[in-house]
């Protein structure tokens, strides 16, 4: 039997060459907006797949109230700069998401209580590469 170990720390997540700090619980989500492919069922049974050549795709990142770069992040929702984004997960199995050109629709909400709360910013990518 071999066990593997995830470390949460061996992800990184970098917008525009910077690096993002003070994480919340969820972190980073990273999902295509539509399927790579389509298929079509004919009458008959025959079947064909169409490629779907849409490369939008959303990354989620869920910041804890406290991070350094919610003012960051809240800036560049507001100016509507588009800008590059990586997230690289560095541990055992090792994965790229990446985008050339993405921005932030919006602000997080914000929330404030007897509690910090989590920020959570939706980038959207013109150009995701998923490898």
């Amino acid at each position: 039997m071999s066990t593997k170990t995830y470390d949460p720390k061996s992800v990184s997540v970098i917008i525009d060459g910077i690096y993002l700090t003070g994480f919340s619980e969820d972190m980073v989500e990273i999902e295509k907006d539509e399927d790579s492919f389509e298929v079509k069922v004919g009458a008959q049974g025959d079947t064909t797949r169409a490629k779907i050549n849409n490369n939008l795709g959303t990354i989620k990142i869920t910041l804890q109230q406290t991070s350094p770069q919610i003012s960051y992040l809240d800036g560049l929702a507001n100016s509507g700069k588009m800008f590059p984004i990586t997230v690289i997960s560095a541990g055992t199995t090792r994965e790229t998401s990446s985008a050339t050109e993405a921005f932030i629709g919006k602000p997080a909400a914000r929330k404030y209580g007897n509690a910090a709360e989590d920020r959570e910013y939706e980038v959207k990518c013109m150009d995701l590469k998923m490898e």
